[in-house]
């Protein structure tokens, strides 16, 4: 069996160490050294170029590198066959972290005292609990289920919205479009974990923005599409919004002249909240692999008719 390794951003040396020491015959190939195409039966990927997996003629399963699978499901050539996305521990604990240190960060107002240094400004301001801070989580799936639960384990009011009914303990929870505006009339840290859709494009919008309290915080490391970006520059600049925190793009890179750079109440990362480490995530990929050589299921198997 041979396997296609294809992204610009994950480390192909430690995946082939990592596969090569659970499955020594593997044959690993990295695009674009492909060599004869009708070798290949599973590519494992991270947005491929448009079309290239349509010329795989002998493609039986395609792994993502990432939760996230809509620019795969964007590419119209897309071959017909199961398409898995990636569910590792050390995606759910990179975005644990990542989404914990932005929600203290406004809850301890380090934005503000930034803010104050640049004013060279000395203005103390005593810390308040936790529980004071009300956190809402859109999206509670695997990434978004550990957040709200992380969260609430450090003492915030917790509350989630997901298209579908949920249960988490210590976790208040809202369903579907109706509850949406009563979902985030008490957030005040709004963070966004939804999978992307066409039911969730464009979902942080004016409306949205609107139904929070006055002063409250956007978080998105959903993705760039969720986001109406109008909208959220006209939030900040009405002063509805206190700030933002950015890790996903409608077009990433984010383009250089892009007002998000230098906004003074946007902070902007390069979609680096969440990683998939091979070291762990390798486990993933050889029991689909296994699987698909024994005609088990698939795990993470992704309905296309849904999006996730």
């Amino acid at each position: 069996m041979a396997i296609l390794f294809v992204s610009a951003i994950d480390d192909p040396v430690a995946w082939r160490r990592e596969l090569a020491r659970r499955l020594p015959d593997l044959d690993f190939r990295v695009w674009p050294e492909v060599g004869d195409p009708a070798d290949i039966e599973v590519a494992l990927v991270w947005r491929p170029p448009p079309g290239l997996l349509a010329g795989l003629p002998n493609l039986r399963l395609i792994q993502a590198l990432s939760a996230g699978i809509e620019a795969l499901l964007a590419d119209p050539t897309l071959p017909d066959v199961p398409l898995c996305r990636m569910v590792d521990e050390s995606l759910t604990v990179t975005m644990r972290e990542f989404v914990a240190a932005t929600v203290l960060f406004f809850h301890r107002g380090l934005d503000r005292y930034a803010r104050r240094q640049r004013q060279v400004r000395w203005r103390l301001e005593p810390p308040r609990p936790a529980a004071a801070t009300r956190v809402g989580i859109m999206g509670l799936g695997v990434l978004g289920g550990d957040v709200a639960r992380t969260l609430a384990g450090l003492g915030f009011r917790v509350r989630g919205w997901s298209r579908r009914g949920k249960t988490i303990p210590g976790v208040e929870t809202f369903a579907g479009p109706d509850a949406l505006a009563d979902f985030a009339a008490a957030v005040d840290v709004l963070v966004c974990l939804l999978p992307l859709t066409p039911a969730t494009e464009g979902i942080l919008d004016s409306r949205l923005f609107a139904a929070l309290p006055r002063g409250a915080v956007v978080i998105n490391v959903g993705r760039g599409r969720h986001l109406v970006e109008r909208d959220l520059l006209d939030a900040l600049d009405r002063g509805h919004l206190r700030a933002a925190w950015l890790d996903v793009f409608a077009e990433e890179p984010l383009p250089d002249d892009h007002p998000f750079w230098r906004h003074p109440r946007i902070h902007v990362t390069p979609h680096a909240a969440a990683w998939t480490h091979p070291e762990t995530a390798a486990e993933v990929v050889v029991e689909n692999l296994r699987r698909l050589r024994a005609g088990e299921p698939l795990r993470h198997r992704v309905d296309r008719a849904r999006g996730y």
